[in-house]
């Protein structure tokens, strides 16, 4: 889970704050000097250690802190609005021309990062924002690059433009752009080679793309499991081809957090992306306050309701509001229910996004969870279509079938049955409080 190692220590330290109750000028540098020792260890850049701990110290020990009623939870104020400054306070964008002309970006980074992937996650986000994106497979040395391209490009249902394995790439960037005119397209993702290491045949060829095209955008993805590499590799290619912004890959999978916490201030060039995991839906835009929240153990509410609101439509959240209301609520609806949570994301990170449930739940195995998910869909898929449709149509002997078709014992079909008529007994009794977009879908049964 991202940050966990870091959001830990932090947490610690705060909570020994909050503890003391009035604070000494001792107290905060002591309190500090920990934070210190944690971002170091989260692989954060050393410079940036040290600005940010000297930056903090400078605001916290000051009188109007130390004398305050809350000291301990001013400290922490003042560390969430540091952080949040040190990666980059606002939101950016990819900067778009207007939808007549066309926006060319390119795509760079170091072979490995999930370059590739990330260009058709790109594709979708550009997709769903009304324009008409075309990818271009410029990797014409890696094996298989243009089918990777292609592939997840039919799976967006985004146009891949491809001349093969032997041209030059700057004549594909130069074709393409020509082909989106043609064909009214407004957005040109540049999916460029990548190699093992930084080198300067690889600069070269992005640097001789620049030359030819008007590049709007040039972005770099990086892993963000590489720690100090990450941020190296980006001030490379930012001092010989010069950046615009930075989408860190695989930040579900790092649990230090030093190369989001560390290349804004050491290049100046903000996030724009983060990659959360392998689906072409695991791409989130980077909010520095909301990253922030989640780092110090605050939760991330607005991210776990915009998931919601991605993956639950509106006229099915309003049905379901209904059927709650009169009790048809069926084992179909609640397949579907699962199926939306599932789509939502990993359970342990959407459950640290609820404030103070990550620090309580950080020593319990939530990976069950997602295998008791699976059984239960394989319960609901053992019955026929009008035992799903009518709840009221189970007894012994089809619950017997069941757990037979699904491979499970009786006794986990009686416990599916009696959480379900729970769940609609609660949700009748809850019915009037399901009102207003946002809550009729956040007050939906999580299936599990």
């Amino acid at each position: 889970m991202a940050f966990e190692s870091l959001s830990e220590k932090l947490q610690n330290v705060f909570k020994n704050l909050r503890n003391k109750g009035r604070l000494t000028e001792a107290d905060v540098k002591a309190a500090l000097k920990e934070v210190k020792m944690a971002l170091l260890e989260a692989d954060v850049n050393f410079k940036v250690v040290k600005q940010f701990i000297k930056s903090v110290q400078e605001r916290a020990i000051g009188q109007d802190v130390l004398n305050s009623l809350t000291p301990g939870q001013m400290v922490i104020k003042i560390v969430n609005e540091e952080m949040v400054s040190l990666m980059g306070s606002e939101t950016t964008e990819i900067p778009l021309k207007p939808s007549n002309e066309i926006t060319i970006i390119l795509m760079a980074g170091l072979q490995g990062a999930g370059k590739t992937t990330t260009c058709a996650k790109i594709a979708g986000k550009m997709k769903q924002k009304g324009r008409s994106p075309l990818l271009v497979a410029c990797d014409v040395y890696r094996p298989a690059a243009i089918r990777q391209l292609q592939v997840n490009g039919e799976k967006q249902g985004v146009p891949v433009f491809a001349m093969g394995e032997n041209q030059n790439p700057v004549n594909i960037a130069k074709a393409a752009v020509e082909h989106a005119v043609k064909n009214n397209m407004n957005v040109v993702i540049l999916d460029t080679a990548g190699r093992l290491h930084v080198d300067e045949e690889m600069m070269a060829e992005l640097q001789n793309i620049k030359a030819a095209l008007d590049i709007d955008e040039t972005i770099l993805v990086v892993d963000a499991m590489t720690g100090q590499d990450a941020v190296n590799v980006a001030k490379s290619f930012d001092e010989t081809v010069g950046l615009d912004g930075v989408i860190l890959t695989k930040l579900d999978g790092d649990t230090r957090g030093g190369a989001a916490l560390s290349i804004r201030a050491v290049i100046g060039k903000p996030i724009l992306y983060v990659g959360m995991g392998e689906k072409l839906s695991d791409l989130e835009q980077f909010y520095p306050d909301r990253m922030a929240s989640r780092i110090l153990g605050m939760g991330d509410v607005l991210t776990l309701i915009e998931k919601a609101e991605a993956q639950i439509d509106e006229d099915k959240a309003r049905e379901m509001t209904r059927k709650f209301k009169k009790a048809e609520f069926t084992y179909e609806d609640y397949l579907e229910n699962m199926s939306q949570v599932k789509n939502m994301g990993n359970i342990q990170d959407l459950i640290a996004m609820i404030p103070g449930m990550g620090s309580q739940l950080k020593n319990v195995d939530l990976s069950g969870s997602e295998a008791q998910m699976k059984r239960t869909e394989s319960i609901i898929l053992s019955m026929t279509p009008e035992e799903r449709a009518n709840p009221d149509l189970m007894n012994m002997s089809r619950k017997k079938r069941i757990a037979a078709g699904a491979g499970v014992p009786i006794s986990e079909v009686n416990a599916l049955v009696k959480q379900f008529e729970m769940m609609k007994k609660m949700m009748k009794q809850f019915s009037g409080q399901l009102s207003g977009k946002k809550r009729s879908k956040f007050r939906m049964p999580f299936g599990f």
